[in-house]
């Protein structure tokens, strides 16, 4: 019951917790866990002998890193976007990746979370796993070199080092392969949201990406992740290549129809690409395979204009 109650202190004092509201819900967070802790006894502790690993993944992203780290079998809940690979489509659901049902994770009894961004959920998820010593992580690569280096640590801490060296090595060749060639960086403007009209800022793992395939971001100065550009800025920096998204050879044939309609002469000339969204917005492993087609754009473009 001493586990409860400490559960209960953590919950109200959590941001989102305060009031009589929140009360209410450290109490009723308090009695679940007394009642796991009946029913199950203590919390299994991560790394113990024989003790299997049980992992819940706050993100799409820290899922298939999981995976890529071979333990994507001990993945015991995750958020409604989590569908990569197709087999954490089966996964018992916890939240929508910004909210989380702490009820729901504490009735799975975690030895290991991985979440992402250190959002106001994560932290108050964070605040009562710290009481029952359930270690949390965030998987939040700054560069694409980090990628390799985050499977290799939920390898170790996973046991399952041997797949997840392999695959870390695997990635970390072809992100060596990357080479960016001299002269002019082309300017790449990446639409995220239409009507309005988003694009990427500030953003060090997409501005390392570009610089891999020697391109730059002229929304790089913004300090928001997807500030909102005018289409009167746009045609005024004139990109050298357009980045479209959601993927899908219709978004790419009616955005490449919009943006000629307007005179912007990379979608004139057809330097206008889509990558899909999953691959280019999810810091996980499968962003290689996104900076790999950018680079392949990126070189087809320098060769139309003779760079």
């Amino acid at each position: 019951m001493k586990a409860a109650l400490a559960l209960a202190r953590a919950a109200g004092s959590a941001p989102l917790a305060r009031g009589h509201a929140g009360w209410a819900a450290a109490r009723r967070l308090a009695a679940v866990l007394a009642a796991i802790l009946l029913l199950g006894g203590p919390f299994p502790t991560a790394g113990a002998e024989d003790t299997p690993q049980r992992v819940v993944t706050l993100a799409p992203s820290a899922t298939e890193l999981v995976y890529a780290a071979g333990a994507g079998g001990n993945i015991v809940g995750t958020v409604l976007s989590s569908d990569y690979p197709p087999a954490a489509r089966n996964i018992p659901r916890i939240g929508d990746g910004i909210q989380f049902d702490q009820e729901t994770i504490l009735a799975l009894r975690p030895t290991l979370v991985v979440g992402w961004l250190a959002s106001g959920g994560s932290q108050a998820l964070a605040a009562v796993l710290r009481n029952l010593g359930v270690p949390m992580i965030y998987a939040d690569p700054r560069s694409l070199d980090q990628i390799p280096g985050l499977i290799r640590e939920l390898g170790r801490r996973l046991d399952t080092s041997l797949v997840a060296d392999r695959a870390a090595a695997a990635l970390r060749a072809r992100i060596d392969a990357l080479d960016a060639p001299a002269g002019r960086p082309l300017t790449v403007f990446i639409e995220v949201g239409v009507d309005p009209l988003y694009t990427l800022g500030k953003d060090p793992l997409v501005d390392d990406m570009l610089a891999r395939c020697g391109g730059v971001n002229p929304y790089a100065d913004r300090a928001v992740a997807a500030p909102q550009a005018s289409v009167e800025s746009v045609l005024r920096i004139d990109p050298d290549v357009v980045i479209v998204s959601p993927y899908g050879r219709q978004t790419l044939a009616a955005r490449s129809a919009y943006w000629t309609g307007l005179g912007l002469r990379a979608a004139m000339r057809g330097h206008l690409y889509a990558i899909d969204p999953d691959w280019l917005h999810r810091p996980g492993p499968r962003l290689v395979d996104a900076a790999e087609a950018l680079c392949a754009d990126l070189d087809r473009v320098r060769a139309d204009l003779g760079h």
